[in-house]
């Protein structure tokens, strides 16, 4: 008897999902018409709410109802371990908060050698987007695929998720700083206010209401829901990518700038090998197991880049060139966790013990001596 139809599509969405995501920037590219659109449109809210206008979108919408089922499958029985062995969370989320703030000033530094006129402030606020934003969720999948401590990831993902209304003004305040013209003035008006109320609005209510809402249902409830609500949540995701991706590579296309494609994927590499580098160093100083090292990994360089490239769709619709670092980043981000899992995965780990065992086999301390020697 054949599966029901929502598993075996949820199934194979989930085999083609690299697939599904190059076919949407594909899309994105030569039919933007639609994602503009999705893009600009904004709901009325009625007086009194206290909800800004920009923040009620599609794109917003995507985001908080793929947050929410995310949140909705977090391992929460798994959490209250975490905190015999505090140190790991805290080493995980401080690095995430605060290598942005320690990147930012040293791309702000190598940018000012950059031929565009704003000394290279559309980079730099592009990944300043980035970095202020809480971990991926996308986190606990490369996590898990490379054997790391699972509720590890995912309580770095609620503390950083959780701390997001205060580190992300934090970070937009510290790109101001660097960046010129304009870019300086909306950043720094992005950190006064909106940012935080984004985050807040946008990042943390949806993922408290599904934390929410697996209290409060039945585990036979939410195992009969999750597959129909994962496939949706997978197709919104890639509605959410070509929305997004629609703003930076339709006017590349008609008017393509090389060395501005390159200069965004320098950029954002040097800000994500760099978080990743930093995570991996400070694991191995605390004598971290391999699952831990991975896990802090993988959580130090992995930012929510959908949630940023909505921030800056909503605050920033007049400079869609913003949106070039922030996409180079959500594809650079998935080669490094690719890298981590090759690494430090458990492949990785088997490979090197079965180097390790083929030296020792070899080693004249072990070699077998013959009788000539043995002198029998």
């Amino acid at each position: 008897m054949r599966a029901p139809f929502v598993p075996r599509a949820l199934a194979r969405v989930q085999r083609s999902l690299t697939w599904l995501m190059a076919l949407a920037y594909a899309v994105a590219t030569v039919a933007p018409a639609a994602g503009l659109w999705l893009r600009h449109l904004r709901w009325s809210v009625p007086r009194g709410v206290g909800v800004p206008a920009a923040a009620l979108s599609p794109p917003s919408a995507l985001l908080a109802f793929v947050l929410f089922t995310a949140a909705l499958q977090v391992p929460v029985r798994r959490l209250p371990a975490l905190a015999r062995r505090p140190v790991a969370l805290m080493t995980g989320t401080a690095v995430n908060a605060t290598v942005p703030l320690l990147v930012l000033p040293l791309l702000a530094g190598l940018l000012r050698f950059s031929p565009d006129t704003d000394g290279g402030s559309g980079l730099l606020t592009g990944i300043a987007l980035v970095g202020a934003m809480p971990v991926a969720g996308g986190a606990t999948v490369w996590g898990g695929r490379a054997g790391g401590n699972h509720a590890l990831v995912v309580g770095i993902v609620l503390a950083s998720t959780l701390l997001s209304p205060l580190t992300t003004p934090l970070t937009l305040s510290m790109a101001a700083v660097f960046a010129h013209g304009h870019y300086a003035h909306d950043l720094g008006r992005m950190a006064g206010s909106s940012s935080g109320a984004f985050a807040l609005a946008g990042v943390v209510a949806p993922c408290l209401a599904g934390l929410l809402a697996q209290r409060m249902t039945s585990r036979e409830r939410r195992d009969r829901a999750l597959p129909g609500l994962k496939l949706a949540a997978l197709m919104a995701s890639l509605l959410l990518t070509y929305a997004n991706a629609c703003g930076a590579l339709g006017g590349q296309l008609r008017h393509p700038q090389v060395a501005f494609i390159a200069a965004s994927v320098g950029v954002a590499a040097l800000a994500c090998l760099a978080a990743l580098a930093v995570g991996w160093g400070l694991a191995r100083g605390l004598r971290s197991d391999r699952a831990d090292t991975v896990a802090i990994t993988l959580a130090s360089g992995m930012n929510n880049s959908s949630a940023s490239a909505v921030l800056a769709a909503t605050h920033l619709p007049a400079h869609p060139q913003v949106l070039m670092p922030v996409l180079a980043y959500s594809i650079v981000q998935k080669f490094g966790a690719g890298a981590v899992d090759s690494f430090l995965g458990p492949r990785a780990d088997a490979g090197s013990r079965r180097r390790r065992a083929r030296r020792r086999a070899m080693s004249p301390a072990t070699r077998p001596r013959s009788r000539a020697r043995r002198g029998d």
